[in-house]
């Protein structure tokens, strides 16, 4: 697995749209984890309130690394992950800090507060786009060059035409990054490598080959128009140059996604000639 695909596809199996139940979720992650593409994937994400149920699933012995989602309020994270099983480490911990058209501040600084208990477990705040996102990255950024492992999160999709941001809404948020040194993380939508309809429902999706051109690019010192234009992209070519001339680097600003399937997106990079189908390692 290329360096710069290490670690890019959180295990979101147990969430929308797979809704895989918590035992079949456990036995695939186990099945990745020991597979030829292990490096591809991160932690399994679980909401917060199914770490109880974990460990009956586990092995007297074995161990697993999960992202913790929080769907209870933020200022019972800490408890909950101080009362779980001694195998579960927790990787991350994710929560939105506010609905759209809320003031994220209160729900950021009591996730910040959050951060600080936790004594450096990687922390992302999800942020609409919206109202305040600025002023919220700005924060953000402030927490992290204070020393806490903090980072950003948004969403690039759902069940809803506006929870899809623009590719020149997207490039702006990727560019604040860059220029606030702030990694952040994406999620919803991205299911496969390059921009498309889905015929289904009519939206229309990024790909995270795009992200990834665009993340590159943006490093690069690329103006938010130019990032967009390869948020835009549809055609491959570009995208996937970019991509193999990075390979063997680190992976710059993106944290990464998580998605509810592994094989969608690791099928893309083989057929796109970015990753080794790895069928005799």
């Amino acid at each position: 697995m290329p360096r710069l695909f290490a670690g890019l596809v959180d295990d979101a199996a147990v969430f929308p749209p797979g809704s895989a139940a918590l035992p079949d979720a456990v036995v695939a992650h186990r099945r990745h984890r020991s597979a030829w593409y292990a490096d591809l994937v991160g932690p399994l994400l679980l909401p917060a309130s199914t770490l109880p149920e974990l460990p009956d699933l586990l092995d007297p012995d074995e161990p697993v690394a999960v992202g913790v989602i929080g769907d209870v309020p933020i200022g019972q994270l800490d408890a909950v992950l101080a009362e779980a099983d001694p195998r579960i480490t927790a990787r991350q911990v994710e929560a939105a800090v506010a609905k759209r058209g809320e003031d994220p501040q209160p729900g950021l600084a009591e996730l910040v507060k959050l951060a600080e208990r936790l004594g450096g477990i990687p922390v992302h705040a999800e942020i609409p786009l919206a109202f305040g996102l600025m002023g919220a990255l700005d924060a953000v950024a402030e927490a992290r060059a204070g020393g806490l492992p903090v980072a950003a999160k948004f969403r690039t999709g759902g069940l809803a035409a506006e929870l899809f941001p623009t590719p020149v809404e997207l490039a702006a948020v990727i560019s604040a990054c860059r220029d606030r040194e702030l990694p952040f993380k994406l999620t919803a939508g991205l299911h496969h490598a390059v921009r498309h309809r889905d015929p289904e429902t009519g939206f229309t999706h990024h790909g995270f080959v795009n992200v990834l051109a665009a993340a590159l690019a943006a490093t690069d010192g690329a103006e938010v128009d130019a990032v967009a234009e390869l948020l835009a992209a549809t055609d491959p070519v570009r995208l996937v140059e970019r991509a193999r001339a990075d390979r063997d680097a680190e992976r710059p600003l993106w944290i990464g996604y998580g998605s509810c399937s592994i094989e969608e997106p690791l099928t893309d990079l083989i057929r796109l000639g970015l990753v080794n189908g790895g069928y005799e390692q």
